[in-house]
């Protein structure tokens, strides 16, 4: 089982930033990959980045640029780091965690933070 507790979020102006952090407990020891989708009004959840065990890194071409994330691997942290926020940003955002025991694989899921971008 593994929890994950996210932080931040809120409202910001067109341009400005935004750090969102994510804290795993439980049993992190099978966490491989930690990352951030996120959910719009009227649109599907969809992933916004995802840092890989091995330390690599995949963003959604929308964010390119303007997002960054980070990951803690021994703290087993995740932030997500937002600048030039637009508001087609507007969106709950989920911190993602997915982890693997033996042929199992699990996904966990935050109960999300909301992000909102004004013009």
């Amino acid at each position: 089982q593994v929890q994950l507790v996210e932080s931040g979020g809120g409202l910001v102006q067109a341009g400005g930033s935004l750090r969102l952090s994510c804290a795993a407990s439980g049993r992190t020891s099978s966490i491989e990959d930690m990352g951030w989708y996120r959910q719009a009004p009227g649109k599907q959840r969809e992933l916004v980045a995802n840092m890989f065990s091995i330390g690599s890194t995949e963003y959604a071409d929308s964010v390119k640029g303007r997002f960054t994330i980070s990951r803690d691997y021994a703290k087993k942290t995740v932030s997500l780091q937002m600048n030039s926020l637009k508001p087609e940003d507007t969106a709950v955002y989920y911190c993602y965690a997915r982890s693997v025991l033996g042929p199992v694989e699990y996904h966990y899921w935050g109960q999300g933070t909301q992000v909102t971008v004004s013009s």
